[in-house]
């Protein structure tokens, strides 16, 4: 299974480059900024020395700083918020004292006395330094509870490719199942040739669908191939009864949906369309693009499910119709694989009318696959014959503005 890699913000992906750059670029302009101030006020050139030495003892202060508030910010909030506090007292302390002490060396004698100094720098330092904390721990939190929905992002995800592996994984065992027997009841017929061609078409189908990943998305002209090496295995079993009708939209043939969605959906009309009749059923699909939808319809001409007449059913009968004597997995597993792909962004109907058959419609985000909107589509327009290839007929997308 795919991890997804944490993606933080791009400026701070490498966090220590990122504190030099705002480190050097703060300081920096701090010192600018007091220069300019320096000669707009007619200071002598000497005074630009003295606002150098404060932005050192500032940069370096701020350096010793980050590495203690490094170690605090993780802690309780009480030892963090007071231990801090108590660095930033001391250090803005070192750092008013210094500024005191070169401005006394530069200032000349019997000026204020050193006391008052220090005190009004102190307060200056503090805003200083205390707005350069504060931007420090915003920045780090930030950084933090970014990190933090990234990784539930990431966990989400995983839970959700989780669940969809394990719906997907329902599908192959119930179709075997059902393979399987009838391979086997050929063998015990003494029915070679049938049980052998059995057997290689459920190889290419298997093969077929191995090849996308569970959870993965193909286009709807993939789709209709595997729903083909299907059909030709059912065919062995029920030849003549089983016929097939696919109209598909030359736009739709490149809208991706999740894999295997429809083969579950066939199989159940095979099992009770096809199969309870004498005479068979016809199995139709019918895919377009309904605005920016793709709508996707599979129905039957088997007897329905005889519910009244009632021609749509609600939601919470889905899932539990036409599967009394089955696994359990086909409907209502449609319906949890739509649920995990697209939210409440879907739309999942069952119909049943008085005059019998049994559809179900699915709607979902139109999505084109991009390697592949610009080419022409090929789908299946109808079901094969045993024995018969596929029938597919080139249809060129229209331009789209």
């Amino acid at each position: 299974m795919a991890v997804l890699p944490i993606q933080p913000t791009p400026f701070f992906a490498n966090k220590n480059r990122a504190f030099w750059y705002l480190q050097l670029g703060g300081w920096g302009g701090a010192f600018l900024l007091r220069a300019i101030s320096a000669f707009a006020n007619t200071q002598p050139l000497d005074f630009l020395v003295i606002i150098l030495i404060q932005a050192v003892t500032g940069f370096s202060l701020s350096l010793v700083l980050s590495v203690i508030y490094r170690q605090l910010i993780n802690r309780r909030p009480l030892v963090t918020w007071s231990s801090t506090a108590l660095a930033l007292v001391v250090a803005v302390g070192i750092n008013a004292f210094v500024d005191s002490w070169v401005l006394d060396l530069a200032r000349p004698s019997g000026e204020t006395d050193f006391v008052r100094l220090f005190v009004g720098i102190y307060f200056y330092d503090l805003t200083v330094l205390g707005a350069w904390s504060a931007l420090y721990y915003a920045i780090n939190y930030f950084l933090q509870v970014e990190e933090q929905a990234d990784r539930l992002e990431r966990l989400e995800m995983q839970a959700t490719s989780a669940q969809l592996e394990m719906l997907r994984y329902q599908l192959n065992p119930h179709f075997l199942f059902n393979t399987l027997n009838s391979i086997s009841t050929l063998v015990l017929l003494k029915q070679t040739e049938p049980a052998n061609a059995m057997l290689t078409r459920l190889s290419s189908f298997l093969r077929h669908t191995l090849v996308n990943q569970p959870g993965s998305k193909v286009t709807m002209a993939e789709e209709v191939e595997t729903l083909m090496l299907y059909l030709d295995i059912e065919r062995m079993r029920f030849e003549e009864r089983l016929q097939t009708e696919f109209q598909v939209d030359p736009v739709a043939t490149h809208a991706c949906i999740p894999s295997m969605l429809l083969q579950p959906l066939v199989e159940n009309a095979i099992k009770y369309g096809v199969s309870p009749q004498e005479e068979g059923a016809t199995i139709s699909l019918v895919a377009q693009i309904v605005g920016p939808r793709l709508r996707v319809t599979v129905s039957d001409t088997g007897p329905g499910i005889n519910q009244g007449g009632s021609e749509e059913l609600p939601p919470a009968l889905i899932g539990s119709l036409r599967r009394s004597t089955s696994t359990g997995v086909g409907l209502a597993n449609i319906r949890n694989r739509l649920a995990q792909a697209y939210g409440d962004d879907h739309r999942f109907e069952i119909r049943s009318p008085d005059s019998g058959g049994f559809t179900v419609l699915i709607e979902i985000p139109h999505e084109p696959a991009r390697s592949a909107m610009d080419q022409p589509g090929t789908f299946p327009l109808q079901g094969r014959q045993p024995g018969e290839a596929s029938s597919v007929v080139p249809v060129a997308l229209p331009e789209r503005a």
